[in-house]
């Protein structure tokens, strides 16, 4: 653990000694009175402070001008006083205190708060992440994962929205390794399991709970102990497994698939979703009470065509200790504008194509044989989606679905040159939808 400066303000010498134990393995410096704190604030340089409020029988809360102090020369000031009265809670909050804590149970609280102290500072200082394990120069989403990261130390549960391929596991990573936690980060994505399966997956089983169950195999909320479980796609989770996730949240344990002993976990949990959840919930496809678990707190990562100014260092990191790459300015131009409906993940697949071409100056026309679909000349329109919406609202989904596999088929064969072939091998689609979808839409069919 990293070494701290310390200043402890306390009368009391029983309680000096108490807050010692408690601190062993920092450096500590010990004051029994206001002159003498403030003569060490002034003439020292400390981490974190202690504060104790009433310094003798008739003291007026002087301690209290020792945090002014202390929190004036950039002092982490906790108190840790008898007197916790909304009036001086507020005073001392004023005064610069950033946390306030009542006397009576100092073994829990100062572990709790160094734990915090020394992860928070972690996160302050970890701007690096944005160059190297989530990268983006994007100024709102820097601000985003920079807030996520403040609630990393604490066990508040946090939520990631965002389409796919935005990064959501790779925040989700990130949130652990700055938690301090000392377990491992375990990921499951739910809606790659049937619910039988995903039930087997989340809490484990013992052998012959089940055919094919051969072994007794742990559950990923037993790996997860005292570490971070990530629920990717949690919206995709039946409302019976819903259920049982919560109880097991709530209550810390469960009970393995053929087992009547239960198991117990300490685990932290951190999900993600691309579907809005308040959608989900009016569908009732997610129950009110899991949502309350789960979204301590939420960010939102936006798609990589609203943040194009993150492609040019994610391609130089993607081809980072390999082949470098440069692009011409039509081509950077293009790929600026090309909506990257697949998002970080599509352009990290996009520059393993071009890699591997002769060329290791890009020019547009390698661009446009890799990036087919939307025209990339003009940005998305970002009343798509809402135009999309608005169509399923008033003539259905169904409606809505085939407007879109329409307007897809008929511009992938448009630039084509009419070619089915072709299209049928882009879009991977069958040779009876194509047919189905031309002639609904009045087109001539033209077998090749």
């Amino acid at each position: 653990m990293e070494k701290l400066n310390i200043l402890v303000l306390e009368d009391d010498k029983l309680a000096q000694k108490v807050m010692a134990v408690h601190l062993a393995g920092h450096a500590v410096d010990l004051a029994g009175d206001l002159q003498t704190a403030l003569k060490k604030i002034e003439g020292g340089k400390y981490d974190l402070g202690f504060f104790d409020l009433m310094l003798g029988p008739d003291d007026e809360y002087s301690g209290l001008k020792a945090i002014a102090a202390a929190a004036a020369r950039g002092v982490h000031c906790v108190v840790v006083s008898s007197s916790d009265s909304d009036d001086i809670i507020d005073r001392a909050y004023a005064l610069g205190a950033a946390d306030f804590y009542a006397k009576g149970n100092e073994e829990s609280n100062v572990a709790d708060i160094l734990r915090k102290f020394l992860q928070n500072r972690k996160a302050a200082g970890a701007k690096d992440i944005f160059s190297s394990a989530f990268i983006t120069c994007d100024p709102e989403t820097k601000a985003a994962a920079s807030e996520a990261l403040k609630y990393a130390p604490t066990e508040l549960p946090i939520l990631i929205l965002g389409p796919s391929g935005t990064g959501k596991t790779s925040l989700a990573r990130i949130l652990h390794e700055h938690s301090g936690r000392e377990g491992a980060f375990v990921s499951i994505n739910c809606s790659a399991y049937t619910e039988d399966l995903l039930e087997a997956e989340m809490f484990g089983h013992k052998k012959g709970a089940f055919t094919g169950a051969h072994e007794t195999r742990r559950g990923r909320l037993l790996e997860a102990h005292k570490g971070t479980l990530f629920l990717d796609e949690i919206g995709t989770m039946s409302l019976g497994m819903q259920m049982k996730l919560l109880k097991a949240i709530e209550e810390r344990s469960f009970y393995p698939l053929g087992s009547e002993k239960p198991e117990h976990s300490e685990f932290r949990i951190i999900s993600a979703t691309l579907e809005d959840p308040q959608a989900l919930i009016a569908q009732g496809k997610l129950r009110f009470d899991l949502f309350q678990r789960v979204h301590g707190y939420t960010i939102n990562l936006k798609p990589l065509t609203r943040r194009a100014c993150d492609i040019p260092p994610l391609v130089q990191h993607f081809t980072k200790g390999s082949r470098r790459l440069v692009f011409t300015p039509e081509a950077r131009a293009y790929m600026e504008n090309y909506p990257w409906p697949g998002n970080v993940r599509e352009l990290k697949k996009f520059v393993d194509l071009v890699s591997v071409g002769s060329e290791g100056r890009v020019d547009i026309g390698a661009v446009k044989k890799h990036l087919k679909g939307r025209d990339a000349g003009q940005p998305a329109s970002a009343q798509e989606g809402g135009d999309l919406y608005a169509c399923a609202l008033a003539h259905g989904l169904e409606a809505a679905l085939a407007k879109v596999s329409g307007e897809i088929i008929t511009r992938n064969l448009r630039e084509n040159g009419g070619k089915k072939t072709r299209t049928l091998a882009d879009l991977k689609i069958s040779t009876r939808l194509l047919y189905s979808t031309l002639k609904k839409l009045g087109i001539e069919e033209e077998k090749k």
